[in-house]
């Protein structure tokens, strides 16, 4: 998370704007990401736009080089970084999200507009865009594609797919719409080939011994990835460190921290209701496996659905749902250690994950600063892009820029 060192040189560093940035997962992404014959990343975070003054506390925290703007980005000037090759960024995707009421007026759906006009000024050599996939249904995306074809945009290429993080070796199954812009004097930059593959076995016969490539390995399973690693760690309580923001906290906002991402291993304190409905839940069951079943809860028979679980069999089976240890997690969003909200059950223990464990599952460094509240901390984990995700392009960033 380090800019590029004095072994590498200077022509090497690559200056990197992150829009609508959070807590900094495309950004941690692409500094993690080291060119062979390198000692660090040649990619050096010179400024970052984000709203909300938790996330920008920690983007600053991680990413000292860069200039964060801790506001709304209608109100942000780029003109002091028009020598940026790079720009990355995820404008609010609520307005599009299949778990919101997908508003078309939400004025969020708007903030690509922003997006674009850092684009036009800056005048980047490649920018990146992720978004959920119902992006591609929007006005918005249709006012993007109008935008390059003749329009403001009009010297860039688009390239465009929806990426699964499970598909370059994340333990997480997440599905994202991913936007390449290139300038039209480079040739366009085409996505990442995918390493890993849920049926590797379909792919055995198109490969041969001596070809270059090799088949995609199996998906990574969160069980030996994430789970084993904290196994025999002890959960410390359902609290934060009490480490209270300070005027010498990143950008003077007194936010809650720094804490690290191992000091996140945190919990709750469920209701004896919810330990028995934990309890119930097979290995990769939810809320229909607690149909017909009660238990005594202090000398009552209790029981353990409810009249709405009861009666909704469409949509998704995640509520209440427990973890497969042998398979990517599910997409980890911004309550991940509520299982009422998805399936975020411990695959074998009789708990929800940790903040701790949702952060290692999107990919997030062991000393990565983090500040805010528990809520606050939660959001940054669950808005961010997978970590190896985000590694991946930047090596085709890197590769289009430098051959």
């Amino acid at each position: 998370m380090t800019s590029p060192s004095s072994d590498d040189s200077p022509s090497e560093s690559i200056k990197v704007i992150d829009l609508f940035s959070g807590a900094g997962g495309l950004t941690t992404g692409f500094h993690r990401y080291v060119p062979d014959g390198h000692t660090s990343s040649p990619f050096e975070s010179v400024a970052a736009v984000e709203f909300d003054t938790a996330a920008a506390s920690t983007y600053a925290a991680n990413f000292p080089t860069a200039q964060v703007h801790a506001g709304d980005i209608a109100d942000w000037d780029p003109g002091d970084f028009t020598d940026a090759e790079v720009i990355l960024g995820g404008p609010p995707c609520q307005g599009f999200s299949g778990l919101g009421k997908e508003d078309p007026d939400d004025p969020r759906n708007l903030l690509w507009q922003e997006y674009k006009r850092v684009v036009e000024k800056v005048s980047p050599k490649i920018f990146v865009m992720e978004n959920v996939d119902r992006f591609l249904r929007s006005p918005q995306f249709k006012d993007l594609q109008n935008a390059v074809k003749g329009g403001e945009l009009g010297n860039y290429t688009l390239r465009v797919k929806i990426l699964n993080s499970a598909d370059y070796g994340v333990p997480q199954a997440r599905r994202r719409v991913i936007v390449i812009g290139t300038r039209n004097d480079l040739a366009p930059v085409e996505h990442p080939k995918a390493s890993h593959d849920r049926h590797p076995e379909r792919w055995q016969q198109q490969f041969e011994s001596d070809e270059p490539d090799s088949p995609p390995l199996p998906w990574v399973a969160v069980g030996p990835a994430v789970f084993d690693r904290t196994k025999r760690m002890t959960i410390k309580g359902v609290d934060l460190p009490d480490r209270p923001g300070d005027e010498r906290s990143p950008l003077g906002l007194h936010k809650p921290g720094p804490f690290t991402t191992r000091e996140l291993h945190i919990g709750r304190t469920p209701k004896p209701l919810s330990l028995a409905r934990y309890r119930r839940i097979p290995p990769g069951g939810n809320r229909n496996d607690l149909r017909g079943e009660f238990a005594e809860i202090d000398g009552e028979k209790v029981y353990l659905s409810t009249e709405s679980w009861d009666n909704h069999n469409a949509g998704s089976g995640d509520v209440m749902g427990r973890m497969h240890y042998d398979r990517p997690s599910v997409t980890i969003r911004t309550e991940p250690h509520k299982p009422e909200k998805g399936r975020y059950l411990h695959p074998t223990e009789h708990r929800p994950i940790t903040y701790y464990e949702a952060a290692l599952i999107q990919g997030f460094p062991e000393d990565f600063k983090w500040h805010g509240t528990k809520i606050e901390i939660a959001r940054q984990i669950g808005n961010a892009v997978p970590i190896g995700l985000a590694k991946e392009l930047a090596r085709v960033v890197h590769q289009a820029l430098k051959g």
